[in-house]
């Protein structure tokens, strides 16, 4: 574990430095990198409950307790927005989970500059302030039950926070583990997708809780998480710290830019990079890639209870002829497999991440979309066959996968890029999410409605849809292929890379510090791990208990 000996100001910064300014962020001496995964960790896995955000759809469907309150069907979506007399739709609600998607990318493109001169720290205040005051809004929109409110306030600001909260510590991680660049990201993207391992179940508890004082527990749950969120992301924003200029781990050398041809030691400006084919194909392997998987991840309860059926519970019967009773428990085994999923989407970022330091990014991506084609190909065999066990090992590998695809492109962009502006060329990267996210939907489920409509069976229903996002990641390995090292025209010369270092007020390291000895694990170090480790163990643990209803 490295350690900072020493770190030189830097002569341009004569002003009195405010505590969210980047230059209070800078890491003096003794401080030890590993206390920075932590940070990012406490931040991800708050706001990564926008992937657990399913559990108050049905609540929030039935805030009315009249049962007939449902909003009539031929009413427009405009009424509904604004509507206190009926229940809103499932489907109205679920667009919330559009917006955050959406609007995630749009903030991490829009404000991804802005991040990298004002530091990890003020970036990572704001997204807290908006993540959690968009729960705030959410309460105030149920209590209140005006839709727009809970669009305007939970989708668009918890959006904002959600873009901000992604990037922050991507750039600072890659700083400080230039020598595990997978490895760092990993640790913290995986908090994003174990977020909802830990947010959901305590979200149902707390609804459970609060429901006896009226609206489903739904508005006191979410001030309740907003406030706890609140404390974990500010803690984690005023952990980051950043490596002055010139700072590499000890003992470690950058490697030869003759053997690793595809890993640049400089740096592309942010204005540039966006413009190179090299962007464009990365962006095509992350939009190709989320669009299949999330694809599986947003209709994996409802494909798996309509592709088994009955067998699930050893009877032949078709869904038609199963008793509220079977149909129930086949709910619960389902429940089973998305608590088993989200658990393969979080480990795998860090398992695929890490591999990528071994293997190379462009080599592990070709790994994502060869055994992902195979694997969507493989799916709707294992439903004719009613090989459970086996479709649901194949749609944890497809997931872990998924999750892989984002913890890996941060790496994959500083490998291309370098890592001077990566945060902000990642922030404009994921406007790829926000299509991918709107896609992969839209694409299962109106595939699904044809074929349902065309007569097929219920246990059918997904094959095609399951060859076409194998199709995607056929465009996906096309865009990989289309990788190749970025042009000499593109790279920042040494006057623009002062000139933007001066922007971002960054310190100079001490030389000593580039030599700096390894530190051991202190006591401040297991602290730090052991705020994000108990929340998540305690998530696993629970996603684990889920999952074994389908072994049962």
């Amino acid at each position: 574990m490295s350690t900072i000996e020493g770190a030189i100001p830097d002569p341009g910064r004569g002003r009195s430095a405010g505590l969210l300014d980047k230059e209070r962020t800078i890491a003096g001496p003794g401080f030890n990198r590993w206390l920075v995964p932590p940070a990012a960790l406490a931040i991800h896995l708050c706001i990564g409950m926008a992937y657990g955000f399913s559990v108050f759809w049905l609540p929030m469907s039935k805030l009315l307790s009249n049962p007939d309150a449902a909003c009539p069907k031929d009413s427009s979506w405009t009424a509904e927005l604004f509507s206190t007399g009926c229940n809103w739709s499932v489907a109205s609600l679920t667009f919330t989970f559009t917006l955050f998607i959406v609007v995630l990318g749009l903030a991490a493109a829009f404000w991804g500059g802005w991040l990298e001169r004002a530091g990890p720290r003020k970036a990572g205040v704001v997204s807290a302030l908006c993540w959690c005051g968009g729960l705030g809004f959410g309460a105030l929109g149920v209590y209140l039950h005006q839709l727009w409110i809970v669009w305007l306030g939970t989708g668009v600001l918890g959006g904002i926070g959600l873009g901000l909260g992604y990037i922050s510590p991507v750039s600072t991680l890659i700083k400080w583990f230039p020598d595990r660049r997978g490895m760092a990201t990993g640790f913290a993207i995986m908090g994003f997708g174990g977020g909802a391992m830990i947010g959901a179940p305590l979200a149902v508890l707390l609804m459970k809780d609060f429901a006896p004082g009226g609206g489903n527990g739904v508005w006191q749950t979410f001030l309740v998480l907003g406030a706890v969120y609140l404390l974990f992301m500010l803690g984690g924003a005023f952990g980051y710290r950043i490596p002055p200029n010139g700072w590499k781990p000890a003992g470690w050398t950058p490697p030869e830019a003759a053997g690793k041809v595809m890993i640049t030691r400089r740096h592309v400006h942010l204005d540039k990079a966006w413009k190179t084919p090299q962007f464009w194909a990365i962006w095509g392997v992350l939009c190709l890639n989320v669009s299949a998987g999330i694809g599986v991840l947003a209709m994996a309860s409802p494909m798996f209870q309509e592709v088994f059926g009955g067998k699930l519970l050893g009877v032949d019967t078709g869904a038609g002829g199963l008793s509220a009773e079977q149909k129930g428990a086949i709910a619960a085994i389902a429940g089973g497999l998305v608590g088993l999923l989200s658990l393969f989407n979080s480990l795998g970022r860090i398992f695929w991440a890490s591999l990528s330091d071994r293997l190379g990014r462009k080599t592990t991506y070709y790994a994502f979309f060869l055994l992902g084609i195979v694997a969507y190909c493989l799916l709707p065999s294992f439903g004719h066959l009613g090989a459970v066990l086996l479709f649901v090992a194949t749609a944890c590998l497809i997931l872990s996968m998924y999750g892989g695809g984002f913890a890996t492109v941060p790496a994959y962009l500083a490998d291309m890029f370098g890592t001077q502006m990566v945060g902000a060329i990642h922030g404009r990267l994921l406007t790829a999410w926000s299509v991918a996210g709107v896609i992969g939907p839209l694409l299962i489920a109106n595939l699904r409605d044809f074929e349902k409509a065309q007569g097929v069976p219920s246990n059918l229903l997904y094959d095609v849809t399951l060859y076409v996002l194998a199709l995607l990641l056929l465009g996906g390995l096309i865009c990989n292929f289309l990788v190749k090292p970025v042009s000499d025209q593109y790279f920042m010369t040494d006057e623009e890379l002062a000139a933007e270092r001066r922007l971002g007020h960054e310190a100079t390291a001490d030389p000593r510090a580039a030599g700096a000895a390894q530190g051991g694990v202190g006591a401040t170090v297991v602290l730090a791990w052991l705020a994000v480790g108990l929340p998540f163990g305690w998530g696993l643990w629970t996603a684990l208990q889920k999952a074994a209803a389908l072994f049962n």
